[in-house]
């Protein structure tokens, strides 16, 4: 098999597509997690602990000099990332959850067919004495 036909197989299998689905699917939900973050959670939780706006939050190592910028520490910008990884990582616990759930209560459905109705026992019995009739 050459390459270019073993790459084309790998690449349209299921799971490859089905893993560039979720990989865009959870770039865009990682995106409105963090613009939720930034403008519905941290300006109260800000505002809860005094005023401050968690994206300024910085250590200055170096002051600026000249042309050369300020050497900061932005441990606010690491805080805000920490509750968006956070609010992410719940949220897909709560659908993993929900699928664990679902797949559970298809585990536990009965396998067994479901037992004949009182017609179909009618008629069951009906044709097996037709049967013996027919043979006497």
């Amino acid at each position: 098999m050459s390459l270019i036909s073993e790459f084309k197989a790998f690449a349209v299998r299921g799971n490859v597509v089905d893993m560039a689905v979720g990989i865009v699917v959870g770039a865009a939900f990682g995106r409105i997690v963090s613009s939720f973050v930034d403008g519905v959670i941290m300006p109260p939780l800000g505002l809860l602990i005094g005023g401050v706006d968690f994206s300024d939050l910085a250590i200055v190592l170096k002051a600026a000099t000249g042309d050369a910028p300020a050497v900061v520490l932005a441990y606010g910008a690491f805080i805000q990332t920490v509750v968006d990884f956070t609010i992410i990582a719940f949220a897909i616990f709560m659908a993993i959850k929900a699928l664990n759930h679902l797949k559970r209560k298809e585990a536990e459905a009965p396998s067994e067919p479901p037992a004949p109705s009182q017609e179909e026992l009618l008629l069951t019995e009906i044709r097996d004495l037709l049967k013996e009739r027919n043979r006497a």
